[in-house]
């Protein structure tokens, strides 16, 4: 049985991964940290992490950067795995994380599903081609109203992994209303939408000449990252120190 410390656990990814971790005979959520605790809610949960006691195998953030410092410091300080599911870190705090896998096992994705990671594999391949041929390259992403952080970390992910496969040559455009100007060859724009209830839509579109090309993740259920979550901690227990990424948990 692994066990597992749920940072963010009263909140929305945090409940249906206890709803879904119950269902699973071979992880249990054994503590969580939240400011609240949830509603029927089967396990102990503290306010600080600092508060926990229990033993652990893996610790699932889905919190915010404002509380990041201190579940990495007590996954250093316990000698914990560490899954990362938040997203709008700073450069400061992924500095801290990357530094943190020589002494402990760290998997970080901006998005745990299994099709955006497969979209980014796409991306690698298509990317190269396409940007040689010309076309122009956009990411709209959409996401509820709730949602603080924009762009989205997976929207950011994707573009990274254009621009690594393109050899580090784009740079991003997050808005053009101030830009009186021509669209530059070298520019991947991204652009934000937020309302209503909307999961996350992820579109890549491939502008060229008289032709588009257009990569779409659509999440219908936060299911589907809850899954990822719980997979990757899974895969995360009892590895050596080093930095996991979820193509790691899906090759198996």
């Amino acid at each position: 049985m692994i066990n597992v410390l749920l940072s963010g656990c009263a909140g929305r990814m945090g409940r249906v991964i206890t709803e879904l971790a119950a269902q699973d005979p071979e992880i249990e959520i054994a503590a969580g940290v939240d400011l609240i605790t949830p509603e029927g809610c089967s396990y102990p949960v503290v306010t600080s992490v600092d508060e926990c006691k229990q033993d652990v195998d893996v610790i699932i953030d889905f919190s915010s950067p404002k509380v990041f410092d201190a579940i990495l410091d007590f996954a250093l300080r316990t000698g914990t795995a560490l899954v990362v599911c938040t997203t709008g870190l700073d450069e400061r705090q992924s500095q801290r994380l990357s530094e943190a896998s020589g002494k402990i096992p760290v998997l970080r994705s901006a998005n745990m599903s299994v099709g955006i990671n497969l979209l980014i594999h796409l991306l690698k391949q298509a990317a190269p081609v396409l940007s040689k041929a010309g076309f122009d390259i956009e990411i709209v992403e959409q996401h509820h109203n709730r949602k603080k952080d924009a762009p989205s970390g997976t929207a950011l992910a994707l573009a990274d992994s254009i621009n690594e496969a393109c050899g580090g040559t784009y740079h991003y455009r997050y808005d053009r209303s101030q830009v009186y100007e021509q669209r530059e060859k070298d520019e991947i724009g991204i652009s934000a939408v937020r309302g209503g209830t909307i999961v996350g839509i992820h579109d890549v579109l491939f502008a060229g000449t008289d032709e588009v090309i257009e990569l779409k993740h659509t999440a219908y259920s936060r299911a589907i990252f809850a899954k990822g979550a719980i997979a990757a901690a899974k895969y995360l227990a009892g590895r050596a120190a080093g930095f996991y990424q979820m193509s790691d948990v899906i090759d198996g």
